[in-house]
C-alpha cells in the first residue's frame, strides 16, 4: 500500500492526516510515480483549508519528482517517450505529497540528470508563477523591475528569469537576505517604513513595471506610487486590492494562468537542465514529517525551498 497526506475536512494544518490507500492502475494517457521527493509550497494546504464537507477528503500537494513504475497503454509523456524506470517531474497534479500517485501523462516531463530529485520536485510551481509575473507585464530588455518578496521562491526565481531578459531587479527582502537577493543578480532594498524613497533612490531611471510576491498594502502602495501604468502591476498575493484598485492579479486557477504556465513547464526544465535556472533548497523531511516541514514553511522565510522525500 502507498501512503498520502489528505485533508480530512477544512482547517489548518490540524486537519492533516498520513493514511494508507490503494494507487490506482494507470489508464490510458497516465502514469504511475514513485515519488522520490514532493515539492512544498504554501498553496498546498492553503487551498485545503476551505471547502464543502463533500469535497473531503482532498489530497495535497501540485508537484514531484520520481521514477515511473507502471504507464497507460498507448500513452507519452509531456516530453515525448516514457518507460518505466524512467525519472521524470511532475506538475500540475494532485496528491503529491505521497509516496507513490497515479496521474495525467500530459503533466509528467523527463528529468533531466543534472537536476536533483528535490529541486526536480520544486522547480515548476514557483518557476511557472515567476514567468507568468513577467510575462504579463511585459519586462523587457533594458528595463528595471521592482519585485516584492524578492528572496522567496517566486521571487528568486524571477531574478534569474529577468536577467535572462536583460532586466534588472530591485528587490524588497529582509536584510538578513540581501546576499540571496545580489547572489541573483539583484538590487536589494529592506521593507517597511520608507520603502517608496528607497526604491526612487536605487532605480535613477524610474520602474518600468511592479510584481508583487507578498501582498501587503505596503507592497501595493509603493507599486503604484512608482508605476503609473497598472498593467504593468501584478500580485500573486493581494486580489481584492487588484480589484479595487485597477490592476492585475493571476493565479493558478485562472483558465489564462494555468494556459499559460502549462505552456512554460518545458522551457523551465530545458532552462534548469543547462545550469540557467537554480532552486535553492532550505531543507528536505520524510513524508512522516510534513506538518513540521509545513509549520516551518507557514512560519515564512525557510531560506529556500523545502521537499518531502518519501
Amino acid at each position: 500500500m502507498a501512503r498520502h497526506w489528505i485533508a480530512t475536512r477544512p482547517g489548518n494544518l490540524d486537519v492533516l492526516e498520513l493514511v494508507e490507500y490503494r494507487v490506482r492502475p494507470p489508464a490510458q494517457g497516465e502514469v504511475t510515480v514513485k515519488v522520490i521527493a514532493a515539492g512544498m509550497n504554501p498553496a498546498d494546504y492553503k487551498h485545503v483549508a476551505n471547502g464543502a464537507p463533500s469535497d473531503y477528503p482532498k489530497q495535497l500537494g501540485y508537484e514531484v519528482a520520481g521514477i515511473i513504475t507502471a504507464i497507460g497503454a498507448d500513452t507519452e509523456l509531456a516530453s515525448g517517450g516514457g518507460t518505466v524506470g524512467d525519472e521524470v517531474l511532475a506538475y500540475r497534479i494532485a496528491g503529491g505529497w505521497a509516496s507513490e500517485v497515479t496521474v495525467a501523462a500530459k503533466d509528467v516531463f523527463a528529468k533531466p540528470a543534472s537536476i536533483p530529485f528535490d529541486q526536480a520536485a520544486n522547480l515548476l510551481l514557483a518557476g511557472t508563477t515567476a514567468s507568468e509575473m513577467l510575462h504579463v507585464t511585459g519586462v523587457a530588455q533594458g528595463e528595471t523591475i521592482l519585485v516584492h518578496g524578492a528572496s522567496g521562491a517566486v521571487g528568486v526565481s524571477v531574478l534569474q528569469q529577468a536577467a535572462m531578459l536583460g532586466a534588472h531587479v530591485i528587490g524588497t527582502a529582509g536584510e538578513q537576505r540581501f546576499d540571496e537577493v545580489r547572489r541573483f543578480g539583484g538590487t536589494p532594498v529592506a521593507y517597511g517604513p520608507g520603502l517608496e524613497q528607497r526604491v526612487r533612490d536605487a532605480a535613477a531611471d524610474g520602474v518600468a513595471a511592479a510584481l508583487d510576491c507578498v501582498g501587503t498594502d505596503e507592497a501595493v502602495d509603493v507599486s503604484l506610487a512608482l508605476v503609473t501604468d497598472r498593467n504593468r502591476i501584478v500580485t500573486i498575493a493581494a486580489k481584492s486590492r487588484a480589484a479595487s484598485e485597477g490592476f492585475r492579479a493571476i493565479a493558478g486557477s485562472i483558465p489564462a494562468s494555468q494556459a499559460y504556465r502549462d505552456r512554460a513547464r518545458a522551457d523551465l526544465i530545458r532552462l534548469a537542465a543547462e545550469g540557467r535556472l537554480d532552486v535553492p533548497m532550505a531543507g528536505t523531511y520524510a513524508l512522516e514529517q510534513a506538518l513540521e516541514a509545513a509549520a516551518r514553511l507557514q512560519q515564512g522565510h525557510p531560506g529556500g525551498k523545502l521537499a518531502l522525500l518519501p
